[in-house]
């Protein structure tokens, strides 16, 4: 995990927050190339779950909403964790963690072993709080959003009736939400600031528990097409007494990080629950009017939550690779590769002139690149050996490297003029490819 951190920030994908002022735990930034993955992970899982779909729409919800939606769901009264204060380090941690939490002054030991005088537990609400207004006053009371999930739920009437869709459609969100964990760890998994990627499947009751069955294999294939094998899936079913008591359904999946196997997405069959409550709180009529029946009714709701932030860093840790290769002079060297699925590799091709000094080939591979740039994340490198330019790419996670070389300008022959050299990241295999096809040739492989 250290040696994945440290190329995290060596290769411009993710930075402590306000690092120049000593960070703020639980807040992370994304560089250049983290951006891009990010960026990458959410524009496929929309296209996947929404444009490919008939019976899904989107939706993008406020962070800031009236405090009664979260008096209506309950988190303003109960979504907090158990907490304990330690009267020697003056530490806080979450009372249901201290065997697995290092203690501060004496890290060899956890905090339940520490000697240390520890406060009761007790219970610790994870909302941050603000002020909608100019006056601080409980009437201008308001939380930053702990989850995007109620934006969908009290916009469900509204979206309903505008979109024309018939059970069963979902409503799909991407967006951000915040928790004031008391003790946030593993990197981005656990931070105070996340992005959730949500999916809230609207259903009669009769189809919750085999649609809660057919997003899990939909959401299986998901990982598998973004570079996660199903096999490093494992699927957790939540046992009835350990699930909200609202659930009738609850799937986990779950990844092994190198810290441990820690949940990635969670499928929540959350039957009719969360309308209801806003029913009986706002007064609204929430329900839907079966045609077939003669019948109105609330829909159940089956929901599909994965995390943006505990994604990508399932795919870098999934990519990560170190492996001994040829080098100079006949010795091995070590080579760092992150091998992402093209779909989510941050620059999807890196184009290289041979040599900086020859105007010619800078210039094609200056015209190569802009040709490429609409269409592709792409890289532009002249600088230094072409094997150290590769070495650079393949710690960003490039999956194909091409170099205008002589050979393109027709200066070993009129056979290979117009053609380049196209190196693949994972064998490091290298083949010419026309100049012409390249856009093609990489639209098929990227798709």
């Amino acid at each position: 995990m250290e040696n994945i951190v440290s190329l995290c920030k060596r290769r411009g994908f993710i930075f402590q927050s306000s690092e120049i002022y000593g960070g703020l735990n639980g807040f992370w930034d994304y560089g250049p190339l983290g951006a891009e993955l990010k960026r990458c992970l959410k524009d496929f899982w929309w296209r996947r779950n929404v444009r490919e779909r008939e019976d899904m729409v989107g939706m993008d919800g406020a962070i800031i909403m009236n405090r009664a939606v979260w008096r209506a769901s309950g988190h303003e009264e109960t979504f907090s964790d158990p907490m304990v204060d330690c009267k020697t380090c003056k530490g806080r941690f979450r009372a249901d963690q201290l065997d697995a939490t290092p203690c501060r002054q004496k890290p060899s030991l956890t905090v339940a072993a520490c000697p240390g005088e520890k406060t009761e537990p007790r219970a610790f609400n994870l909302m941050f709080k603000s002020y909608a207004g100019p006056i601080e006053s409980d009437e201008n009371l308001v939380y930053l959003r702990p989850e995007t999930a109620q934006a969908i739920f009290v916009q469900f009437r509204n979206i309903y009736d505008t979109s024309r869709m018939k059970l069963p459609f979902g409503i799909a969100q991407i967006g951000k939400a915040f928790r004031n964990e008391i003790n946030p760890r593993n990197y981005t998994f656990r931070s105070r600031e996340f992005e959730q990627m949500e999916i809230e499947y609207f259903c009669r009751a009769e189809d919750g528990l085999r649609l809660t069955d057919e997003w899990l294999e939909h959401r299986l294939r998901f990982y598998e097409d973004i570079g996660i094998p199903r096999s490093k899936i494992r699927v957790h079913e939540i046992p009835e007494s350990e699930r909200a008591f609202y659930s009738k359904k609850t799937y986990d999946l779950e990844y092994e990080f190198p810290f441990g196997v820690s949940e990635l997405e969670g499928i929540a069959y959350r039957t009719d629950y969360d309308l209801s409550r806003h029913i009986q709180h706002s007064g609204k009529p929430l329900e839907i009017f079966d045609e077939a029946s003669r019948q109105k009714f609330v829909p159940h709701v089956v929901e599909p939550s994965a995390g943006v932030d505990r994604t990508v860093l399932a795919l870098i840790c999934e990519a990560y690779d170190e492996e001994e290769v040829p080098g100079e002079g006949g010795k091995t060297e070590m080579r760092t590769v992150l091998r992402f699925h093209p779909r989510m590799a941050p620059v999807k091709a890196a184009v290289f002139p041979l040599l900086k000094n020859k105007p010619e080939l800078v210039a094609e591979a200056r015209r190569l690149a802009a040709n490429l740039r609409p269409h592709f994340s792409i890289a532009y490198d002249e600088s230094g050996a072409i094997g150290r330019r590769y070495r650079r790419q393949d710690e960003a996670g490039t999956p194909f490297g091409i170099t205008i070389d002589f050979d393109t300008l027709g200066e070993n022959g009129p056979a290979t003029k117009g053609t380049v050299t196209l190196r693949h990241r994972d064998s490091m295999t290298q083949e010419r490819l026309p100049i012409k096809d390249v856009l093609p040739w990489l639209q098929q492989a990227v798709f």
